[in-house]
């Protein structure tokens, strides 16, 4: 069965763009969401094997929806994806319980590698 994964970017274009890597690997997009607030509602509702999630939105950034869903499942797998230069956003994220990171613009294998690290594949 294909890992089940949650895009969560304010950019529609980042979340196409990782949906054609994650789609073109084997991988399921079962839900996206342009905020950290829909991130939550999403993740209740489709309950991902991993969410890969921007950190700055509007609305709710992807640090406090990565914090509210830790609370509603503390075993959720959360990967952050960054701009370049955000690095204590990124040592933000990984102490509130990331599993890793990714640069944008994004690369399909370190996007591919970590998603694998992460769900031990």
């Amino acid at each position: 069965m294909a890992n089940r994964i949650l895009i969560v970017d304010d950019a529609a274009f980042m979340r196409m763009m990782i949906r054609d890597i994650l789609t073109k690997n084997g991988f399921e997009v079962v839900g996206e969401a342009q905020d950290g607030a829909q991130a939550i509602e999403k993740f209740k509702e489709v309950r991902p094997d991993l969410i890969t999630m921007d950190i700055t939105m509007p609305e709710m950034d992807g640090i406090t929806a990565l914090k509210e869903i830790k609370k509603i499942d503390p075993s959720a797998k959360v990967i952050m994806c960054s701009a370049m230069g955000q690095q204590a956003m990124v040592i933000d994220a990984i102490q509130a319980g990331a599993k890793d990171f990714i640069v944008k613009p994004f690369q399909s294998d370190r996007v591919v590698e970590a998603i694998n690290k992460t769900l031990g594949n």
